[in-house]
């Protein structure tokens, strides 16, 4: 009786290490689930990184930089895009006010000139022009495409500080570790129906 309690007991006792021994291994799982990209060269926290993705984000990107010049690039935390853009945009609004001020002031004067006037702010007090008709003529049309190209170039900065706003979001989420690469490799296959070699080249991305 004795004896048999006592082989009971040396077998529970076996029984128990063996479990103990395969529960072990498994509080390594719950510390990273990166046994299984070990394999693959990948960890967990970089798997999870990678999947840490917004879909929204470029839209919201764009919209903030439409409502606000340079908003967009402080929301992608590009804080040193922000002074680019409003130094670049508020230099295209500059020369647009001046030309249109500078074109505003010779077409007035050069239509008192038409109206018979001689008290314009480009003549002197005795009605002798120092500047002539023509000159005014001639500022008139340079003031004019010098203000209208400095509106087209701020239209374009405005669209393109968007652009970036999008674009500069997308870069942000996507792959660009270490472990992406591109590889090319030579491949043969033998066609079933003719028995004949086929030989080619395969791009593979490793990721």
């Amino acid at each position: 009786m004795l004896f048999a309690i006592l082989f009971l007991y040396s077998g529970f006792s076996q029984e128990k290490e063996k479990k103990t021994s395969k529960e072990a291994p498994q509080t390594k799982e719950t510390d990273s689930i990166s046994q299984e990209f070990d394999k693959k060269g990948v960890t967990f926290e970089e798997v999870s990184k990678r999947e840490n993705v917004n879909p929204l984000a470029p839209s919201k990107a764009a919209f903030y930089s439409a409502i606000l010049p340079g908003l967009g690039q402080i929301y992608n935390k590009r804080y040193w895009k922000a002074p680019i853009v409003w130094g670049a945009i508020g230099t295209g609004i500059y020369v647009y006010s001046y030309n249109n001020n500078e074109y505003n002031r010779a077409r007035n004067a050069y239509k008192r000139r038409l109206a018979g006037f001689t008290d314009d702010e480009f003549s002197r007090e005795d009605g002798t022009p120092i500047i002539s008709d023509e000159a005014l003529q001639e500022a008139q049309e340079s003031t004019q495409r010098d203000r209208d190209l400095a509106l087209v170039i701020t239209i374009a900065l405005y669209a393109l500080n968007i652009i970036d706003a999008n674009v500069d979001a997308h870069l942000k989420q996507y792959n660009v570790d270490d472990n992406l690469a591109i590889d090319f490799k030579p491949y043969l296959e033998v066609n079933p129906l003719t028995n004949s070699p086929n030989y080619g080249m395969a791009l593979v991305v490793k990721f």
